[in-house]
């Protein structure tokens, strides 16, 4: 019951589409599939776009020092990075306007940081704008790595100027989850979870279980059985359809290792959630010899 291939990275597109496409599905599902209307939501989201662009370049253009600079270097920088976003999601424009688009973006962003180079949200908004070609990669099936690994450095960085400041370290993990480098996912989760104890809970729940499918697949079931134990422990949230689901992989795990007692607490734990896949079931009465 280990995810690999297609099927993670069918889970990794959901993820990323939860959290980081609302805008995207905001959009679409309110208007019916009526075409014109959907070219005039895009027109006024591009429009917003184009606002904010202008907007920021005043701000540099009137700004008193290098740190009123960097700020509207990044706001610029973070906008032309959604637009070019938005309009590459919905196939808007041709592959070279978005590397346009996000060259100028990047451009901005790093001038931002060389202006201000202790400013964390100069950091964060580069890292964010790395994070989201990264993702429209993925999608598309290009090589989103490298990508990753840039978002990373500046999440990173980012968290290190602004250790009180939650979401660096939720943008870390993830990043680190995207490149399935589950440890320092965790390290980054862990270190979440002390400034916001819920969703950093949630975040640990979620990469102990992809670190138990990572064990899994590489054979190592004692670790990928702990990994999906701490998992559960945390209260995974694996009903919501997106999110990384450690119980019938645990209860595998069990059968074939021959831990019957193991699995049939399992299954006692969760008789009311259907969770357990009725066929793992019969598969661990067949196994055991046993009916509970």
């Amino acid at each position: 019951m280990a995810m690999n291939g297609p099927g993670k990275e069918s889970l990794r597109a959901s993820k990323l589409s939860s959290v980081y496409f609302p805008l995207l599905l905001g959009c679409l599902l309110p208007l019916g599939g009526c075409s014109w209307m959907v070219r005039i939501s895009q027109n006024m989201h591009l429009r917003g776009y184009d606002v904010d662009i202008n907007n920021a370049t005043r701000a540099i253009e009137t700004a008193h020092n290098d740190a009123e600079r960097a700020k509207g270097y990044s706001k610029r920088g973070s906008a032309y990075s959604e637009k070019a976003r938005y309009s590459r999601a919905f196939k808007l424009i041709p592959p070279d306007e978005y590397e346009r688009l996000f060259a100028l973006a990047m451009k901005d962003h790093n001038q931002a940081t060389a202006l201000n180079p202790g400013s964390a949200e100069a950091y964060f908004s580069r890292g964010q704008a790395y994070y989201d070609h990264a993702s429209l990669d993925l999608t598309e099936h290009k090589d989103f790595k490298p990508w990753f690994d840039h978002a990373a450095a500046d999440f990173e960085t980012a968290s290190a100027k602004d250790p009180k400041n939650f979401m660096a370290f939720d943008m870390l993990g993830l990043t680190y989850e995207q490149n399935d480098e589950w440890d320092n996912a965790l390290d980054a989760y862990t270190r979440e979870l002390a400034l916001n104890p819920k969703l950093g809970t949630d975040r640990l729940a979620e990469a102990y279980c992809g670190r138990g499918q990572q064990d899994q697949t590489r054979m190592n079931m004692s670790a990928a059985a702990r990994d999906y134990e701490k998992s559960i422990e945390l209260g995974s949230k694996s009903d919501d359809g997106c999110s990384c689901e450690p119980y019938n992989s645990l209860l595998v795990i069990y059968t074939d290792t021959k831990q019957y007692d193991k699995a049939w607490n399992l299954v006692h734990q969760e008789q009311k959630s259907n969770r357990l896949a009725p066929e793992l079931v019969d598969q661990l009465k067949r196994a055991s010899g046993r009916s509970n």
